[in-house]
């Protein structure tokens, strides 16, 4: 193992040679330096204080070792963190003590753990270590290797009302079209693999957790959601309520998308015919609505202290003014109608348009796919 450094983090793990693999001796991938950015300064961005936070697919540690430095002081209740790697333990109080962190915090605020992720979810309510803890979670995070559909229920039946629920999946292939069968049995919905393949496997992958969540009651509304690198990322507000559950499922249906023409819209039905007379493909059923919350978006941008992630927040800011389901690709257009693809700038101040992070060339505007063909040629 090597001293890596991650921000103000130290840690002592192995860097893959290549691609990050469960084998390693300490899971720890630095191409997702930017997912745990992210994950500080979203929590430092809301009110939610005296938090019992858990990782329950803790890796290294390094994202569980920046929470303990990055986070405002009155965030963290207790920190609980688990892998079931059999050093875990012994790497991680290591880790502790390579970033200075105090005896009294080890002692008052850290639980280390080593079991199967859903059995330490689901235990905590009895560990006789944790006789004041409640059993339930204000903030957890589920970064597996690969699907997080293993993880999802225990990690919904421990989330406390108005907790917070962060989920990656790297398994972008199966949402994106690659693989239909692997997108129906694991995510109960068919993909279509265009141009707007990242954001119909994102809404995919909503839906599925949110369907995980209504039979415990639990609404699961995305505050921030998006694709980036190789993985996609979901943060949900988790409030009780029976109504909301039933909203929500109201707003989950289908994208319809046609070949010929390049027009889009969100349908109840997975069949019909486009204005111009092709029949429409469909991808779905998917979460059709708002990816972002606007308010949490734009305080995220503004009070960023990490660079590296500011363009991109920039962009996610600039999206959520539009945050409707599906986009317009501008070089997929110009190619269709063969014509030559025009300045974006010029485009989307006569479309009233914005940028979305899903593709460099894709716009978001409320006007038709006619409208925009007639701008372009």
């Amino acid at each position: 193992m090597q001293t890596i450094t991650e921000n103000t983090t130290i840690i002592k793990a192995t860097l893959p040679e290549r691609d990050p693999t469960k084998k390693q001796e300490v899971f720890y991938n630095p191409i997702m330096s930017s997912n745990r950015n992210i994950s500080i300064l979203l929590l430092n961005s809301i009110s939610n204080k005296d938090m019992n936070i858990a990782l329950p697919l803790a890796g290294s540690g390094i994202r569980g070792l920046r929470f303990l430095k990055e986070l405002k002081k009155e965030k963290i209740n207790k920190l609980f963190v688990n892998d079931k790697k059999e050093n875990f333990v012994e790497v991680f109080n290591e880790n502790l003590k390579l970033n200075e962190i105090s005896k009294k915090t080890i002692k008052e605020k850290i639980c280390i753990h080593y079991e199967d992720a859903n059995l330490f979810l689901l235990n905590q309510i009895k560990h006789p270590e944790t006789k004041s803890f409640c059993g339930y979670f204000d903030y957890i995070d589920i970064d597996p290797f690969g699907t997080p559909n293993p993880f999802i229920s225990a990690a919904i039946s421990r989330i406390t009302r108005n907790g917070v629920i962060a989920i990656t999946a790297t398994d972008t292939a199966a949402l994106t079209g690659t693989y239909l069968k692997v997108t129906k049995r694991k995510y109960w919905a068919v993909s279509l693999k265009n141009y707007m393949m990242h954001e119909t496997g994102l809404r995919i992958l909503i839906r599925k957790i949110q369907l995980q969540g209504i039979q415990f009651d639990k609404a699961l509304i995305p505050i921030l959601s998006y694709h980036k690198d190789h993985y996609f990322r979901i943060y949900f507000i988790s409030e009780k309520s029976k109504e909301k559950c039933d909203q929500i499922i109201k707003q989950h249906q289908y994208l319809l998308f046609c070949s010929k023409c390049l027009n889009h819209e969100a349908s109840n039905y997975n069949s019909n015919i486009c204005q111009c007379g092709e029949k429409f493909q469909y991808a779905g059923p998917l979460w059709t609505g708002d990816l972002f919350n606007k308010e949490l978006i734009s305080t995220m941008a503004k009070n960023n202290p990490f660079p590296e992630e500011q363009k991109f927040l920039d962009i996610l800011k600039e999206e959520s003014k539009k945050d409707m389901v599906g986009f317009y690709d501008l070089h997929s257009i110009a190619k269709n109608y063969r014509s030559e693809p025009r300045r974006m700038d010029i485009i989307m101040k006569k479309l009233k348009a914005v940028k979305t992070h899903f593709s460099p060339n894709g716009i978001k505007t409320d006007k038709n796919i006619k409208e925009i063909v007639k701008l372009i040629k």
